[in-house]
């Protein structure tokens, strides 16, 4: 018999759409694909096998469906699965962040304008970004073929052509170079960083997540249930190797971003992500911790404006 279960995912953004028990009901009517992956668990709740990247996917595919009005979502194997409630807790509370120097009213409409980098083949932030709040996005990534599957989803949903572009990285050293021109204002800019410093890091890692989602701990070769592509699982130096070649090329856009914005995984990395900004004279640094699924994260921001020049910005 199948239960019912009204808890609420209360370490989740106040505005996040995603706080109650997932309606399965619901989901399938809109994606019927995603009917066979559910299932009755042991405490008698609907449920999905989160170890299952197929699940996950299709998971993710009814959500989009039926809370943003998306179509036709989709990604290539082996590539970054995106938890929806996660993500969404980014976009709300980037959106908190601009209310404080709005008057406290949350900026939308496209002339908010995001920088997503490493927006990955699934497209997930501007996605999320333009139906929640109408803004506007550049996606970036330095993979040709996560581009494309990305303009293959705008190109599935006409009320995204004007509202999401995308450009290839094609320097891997270099995060805001070659993507910001002298012409840009871009209203903030956000970041999901690869975590990992080696591919033996990132499938350790895998290792360690499918064994608490199955409980399972002799299995060693896992399917990494949310996928990822080598760009977006690691990259040298890790995560605090990649946010302090952010950190630095973002002082010399200085003038032209209003916050600068990361997710940080791993709070010993916040001592020397801090030193970093405070070297390149960043003018204000906040920390806005928020949760993941089944960890804690938060968002680093920064910016180089004095509090005149931010109430200046033009929304």
């Amino acid at each position: 018999m199948k239960a019912t279960d009204n808890s609420e995912k209360n370490n989740l953004h106040p505005r996040n759409l995603h706080r109650s028990r997932y309606d399965f009901e619901l989901l399938i009517a809109n994606c019927p694909e995603l009917k066979p992956q559910v299932a009755i668990n042991v405490h008698g709740i609907e449920t999905i096998d989160f170890s299952n990247p197929v699940s996950v996917k299709l998971l993710n595919k009814a959500l989009l469906q039926t809370y943003y009005d998306i179509q036709n979502w989709d990604i290539p194997k082996n590539y970054l699965c995106p938890p929806i409630p996660g993500r969404t807790d980014y976009i709300h509370y980037l959106a908190d962040l601009l209310a404080e120097t709005n008057n406290g009213i949350i900026p939308q409409g496209s002339s908010v304008l995001g920088l997503d980098i490493g927006t990955g083949a699934n497209c997930i932030y501007p996605i999320l970004g333009n139906a929640i709040y109408d803004w506007s996005f550049v996606g970036t990534d330095i993979e040709e073929k996560a581009i494309e599957n990305c303009s293959k989803i705008i190109e599935a949903n006409p009320k995204l052509i004007d509202a999401i572009s995308l450009q290839q990285q094609t320097e891997s050293r270099f995060i805001f170079k070659n993507i910001i021109t002298p012409e840009d204002r871009f209203t903030f800019t956000m970041c999901n960083p690869p975590f990992h410093s080696s591919a033996e890091d990132a499938n350790q890692s895998t290792v360690r997540k499918v064994s608490n989602l199955t409980k399972e701990r002799k299995k060693t070769n896992p399917v990494l249930n949310f996928g990822g592509h080598n760009a977006e699982l690691w990259c040298d130096g890790g995560e605090i190797g990649f946010i302090t070649q952010m950190i630095y090329e973002s002082a010399k856009f200085a003038m032209q971003t209003l916050w600068f914005t990361t997710l940080v995984s791993k709070r010993e990395n916040l001592s020397s992500i801090y030193k970093t900004l405070n070297k390149v004279n960043a003018s204000s640094i906040k920390t806005i911790d928020m949760a993941q699924g089944q960890k804690t994260s938060r968002i680093v921001a920064w910016t180089f404006l004095s509090e005149s020049q931010k109430k200046d910005w033009k929304f």
